[in-house]
């Protein structure tokens, strides 16, 4: 298991690019209880992040200067790439242009900028299990596993992915990523599939209609985001650099299955759904499950929240959000 860096984790400066997103809400929330100093970055803030530190910066055009001086003027030690194409408000269905500036230019900038600041600054990058591309079922996925991503929205993290890698390996940067399976939990993102079926629940509920849902065939890894959170800050206070490192659940759900259950953990009968099976479009391959050896190895961390718990607090903290307001 890696060592901690050195000095008190609550001295250093956290920059969370994508920091009012679903993962990056999550992980400056939990870097500000740990002590650290949270800079969050994004194109617009957002109430939910009011409490920490705020920097407006449209990321996907931002340029090496321009992030080079935020980081120096905010002294940062950390960076952490929470930004995701596929989780942007306006979809993942959008150019390979599109695509490639935010999953690919941005971490080509942000390496190119990492390299005008004094001193080393750790950086933790977030990919995805999609990049490992379609495998057989049953397959337990482990980092030593030939990435062959097939969609313009796979082949572009992976080779965001690959150019932190290349540049870890070489030295010129210091760090590590974490290849992220499909994500559950409070707050999803609108453009997520856990996202949409809160949306679809909160419909039916509100109209007394069952909740219309249409599966593929397809099982898949899903893992708390604030389970994910733990690894990305387990990942900022390490030491180990220059790896790719599996963070799920280690175990691969059917559709059906994930959905029922979501309905089941929200207090509502399985009777409600109106299940329709058909081919879904995707952002990787059908099968999904994480080997997360090396995550315990490397950086002490395993899940701690079962899907049940995941989806329960998803919906409840939806509820809270949206329920009407009485009286003054």
């Amino acid at each position: 298991m890696a060592t901690p860096r050195p000095g008190a984790p609550g001295a250093l400066r956290t920059a969370v690019l994508g920091g009012t997103g679903w993962l990056g809400r999550h992980v400056c929330e939990l870097a500000a209880r740990r002590g650290h100093h949270v800079l969050a970055v994004a194109r617009r803030p957002r109430p939910h992040v009011a409490t920490h530190q705020f920097a407006e910066l449209d990321l996907a055009r931002a340029s090496p200067q321009s992030i080079g001086r935020l980081l120096r003027e905010h002294r940062v030690d950390v960076v952490v790439n929470a930004t995701d194409a596929a989780n942007a408000t306006d979809g993942w269905a959008r150019t390979d242009e599109d695509l490639a500036d935010l999953n690919l230019g941005l971490v080509r900038r942000l390496l190119a900028a990492l390299g005008t600041v004094e001193g080393r600054v750790r950086l933790v990058h977030i990919g995805t299990m999609h990049e490992y591309g379609e495998v057989p079922a049953g397959t337990v996925m482990d980092e030593a596993l030939q990435p062959r991503p097939v969609t313009p929205y796979t082949r572009s993290k992976l080779a965001g992915s690959q150019a932190v890698l290349a540049a870890t390996r070489t030295g010129a940067a210091d760090g590590l990523v974490l290849r992220v399976a499909n994500v559950s939990g409070p707050h999803p993102s609108p453009e997520s599939f856990p996202g949409k079926l809160v949306a679809l629940l909160r419909e039916a509920v509100a109209t007394g209609d069952r909740m219309p849902v249409t599966l593929g065939d397809a099982r898949r890894d899903f893992v708390d985001v604030r389970d994910v959170a733990e690894a990305v800050l387990k990942a900022v206070e390490s030491t180990a650099t220059g790896q790719a490192v599996n963070i799920g659940s280690g175990t691969a759900v059917d559709m059906p299955t994930l959905v029922r259950l979501f309905v089941t953990a929200a207090g509502y009968p399985a009777e409600i759904l109106d299940e329709r099976a058909q081919e879904v479009r995707s952002l990787g391959g059908a099968w999904t499950r994480a080997d997360i050896q090396r995550a315990a190895h490397l950086l002490g961390w395993r899940p701690r929240t079962t899907l049940a718990e995941s989806l329960r607090d998803m919906w409840w903290t939806d509820r809270a959000e949206h329920r009407p307001v009485v009286g003054r």
